[in-house]
């Protein structure tokens, strides 16, 4: 089975668009133009266009795409702060809050017209936010599922809690996890492709693979190809072997 996969976005539309292109000329290569395409979260915050992401995202769908997206931590703050102004993730609480510049909801805000956020009051903008953002780029949010199987793989924003079936993993650890799963070397069984952590390449773990290449951080945004197991990264001059290391 084929499957494609693009690391976090953080609103680089330019990025997103040019990862699909890279991933059109491997589907011309190979003659297969139905492998789906999963997106490994994380859409907004930081970059300069969350609204034209989200858009472009819809309308591939909507055109037949066989696009798939899970959901991210950012993205889970972007939809609970159009829910309630006074929501806060339990993962942050009383550190940071969204419009942070360290996390960037204030950039996806900008990207709708809403400006100057870290200077009004909270219950002003989420007011201006809610009348802002479309209908259907918040049914989009709403509808982003955790994860993503195949018989290979299993598709997760940010990891998994090692030791512990899919069904019983929680949220928390699936949008947020670091500790307890980076540093952990077991076989989970199937094949973990992430994002999330932002290293400057594309890295296989052996049990994981990061896709996360710091497209927030205004580095570059990676697009992989998955056969089975085996992973290339792409480039304009085709596939790049990703290989486990030793």
């Amino acid at each position: 089975m084929r499957i494609y996969a693009i690391g976090d976005v953080h609103g680089q539309l330019g990025m997103l668009r040019h990862a699909h292109r890279l991933i059109e000329s491997d589907r011309e290569a190979t003659g297969d133009r139905t492998a789906p395409v999963m997106h490994l979260g994380d859409f907004n915050d930081r970059g300069p266009d969350t609204a034209g992401v989200l858009q472009a995202l819809i309308d591939g769908i909507a055109d037949g795409q066989p696009w798939l997206a899970i959901k991210g931590n950012h993205d889970r703050l972007f939809q609970e702060f159009l829910g309630s102004h006074d929501w806060e993730d339990p993962y942050l609480a009383g550190r940071l809050h969204w419009f942070d510049s360290n996390l960037g909801g204030d950039k996806t805000l900008e990207s709708y017209g809403v400006r100057n956020v870290a200077w009004r009051p909270v219950v002003e903008v989420h007011r201006e936010a809610v009348a802002a953002v479309p209908k259907a780029h918040r049914d989009f949010l709403d509808s982003l599922p955790l994860w993503h199987q195949t018989p290979e793989l299993l598709f997760v924003h940010a990891g998994i809690r090692p030791g512990l079936p899919l069904e019983e993993q929680d949220e928390e650890d699936l949008i947020w996890i670091r500790d307890g799963f980076l540093d952990d070397d077991r076989d989970h069984g199937t094949l973990v492709v992430h994002g999330h952590t932002a290293l400057q390449e594309a890295t296989h773990f052996g049990n994981r693979i990061d896709l996360d290449t710091g497209a927030g951080y205004f580095r570059k945004l990676t697009a992989a190809v998955f056969e089975g197991r085996n992973c290339w990264t792409l480039g304009p001059e085709g596939r790049t072997p990703l290989l486990p290391p030793g």
